[in-house]
């Protein structure tokens, strides 16, 4: 082997605190979790204790920076999981209710790649909201790459979401989504924007109560809400807000083929 080759590459490694392994012991961190809360099989005592040693392995991975102790924010996490579980439970109920192909709520904690999404946004949003370094992240991209959703671990989303098929949805870090909100895939809540003097603003919409988004509606900016109890069709574009009980559709012609025409 060359050895010139070896301290060229060498040298450009010049992130000295970059390993690899967090992405992978992270994701088999969120696949535990996800057991311990719902699987009947799995013991809640004894599997809270191997993830709290998985937290700490995590800890020291990603949380290099001494003056931060993120071995203590396990505790807090844990105190949460109740009232998380509590939200996804109705979260649940929210696709069995809208969804007239689930055929048991069995089937929607098992296969519905949208309820996987919003476990993991919730389990992942509190981590965030502890200031967690890189594994609220870490967490959110694992549940983009098996559903295809992406979620930014900083959207607020309120109780009863129902996030259908989960393809192709964009749900940007700043934005919130109140109670009872119907969104269907290749939906985008994005800013107007892109640049990084914008990073503490709300770059973001807000989504009011019982709204529903139809497949891939865009939505875009900080300034932009959706007035409760409105309806956005498919393929709409928004960048302003909507007052609450709006019907907002795009309208494509539709023209039968004569002989003239074709």
């Amino acid at each position: 082997m060359n050895d010139d080759i070896i301290q060229a590459i060498e040298k450009q490694k010049e992130n000295p605190n970059l390993k690899y392994r967090l992405k992978v012991r992270t994701e088999v961190f969120t696949d535990l979790l996800f057991l311990t809360l719902f699987d009947s099989e799995t013991s809640v005592s004894k599997n809270l204790q191997i993830l709290e040693a998985m937290f700490e392995e995590l800890s020291d991975i990603a949380c290099w920076k001494p003056e931060k102790p993120c071995r203590k924010l396990w505790k807090n996490y844990v105190e949460k999981l109740p009232e998380i579980l509590k939200k996804l439970n109705k979260d649940a109920e929210a696709f069995l209710k809208n969804d007239p192909a689930a055929n048991s709520i069995e089937e929607i904690y098992l296969s519905y790649p949208g309820f996987y999404a919003i476990v993991i946004h919730r389990l992942s949003h509190e981590f965030y909201k502890l200031k967690m370094p890189l594994i609220p992240r870490l967490m959110s991209e694992y549940a983009h790459h098996i559903t295809g959703a992406d979620i930014n671990p900083g959207a607020q989303i309120g109780e009863s979401f129902y996030l259908d098929h989960a393809t192709g949805t964009v749900i940007g870090e700043t934005t919130v989504i109140k109670n009872n909100v119907k969104i269907y895939q290749g939906v985008t809540l994005g800013a107007l924007s892109v640049a990084r003097d914008l990073r503490n603003i709300k770059r973001h919409p807000t989504v009011e109560d019982n709204v529903v988004i139809y497949a891939n509606a865009t939505i875009l900016g900080g300034e932009t809400v959706i007035g409760a109890n409105s309806i956005i069709g498919g393929n709409a574009w928004v960048t302003k807000s909507i007052a609450p009980n709006s019907l907002v559709s795009n309208i494509s012609q539709v023209r039968v083929k004569t002989a003239e025409n074709v």
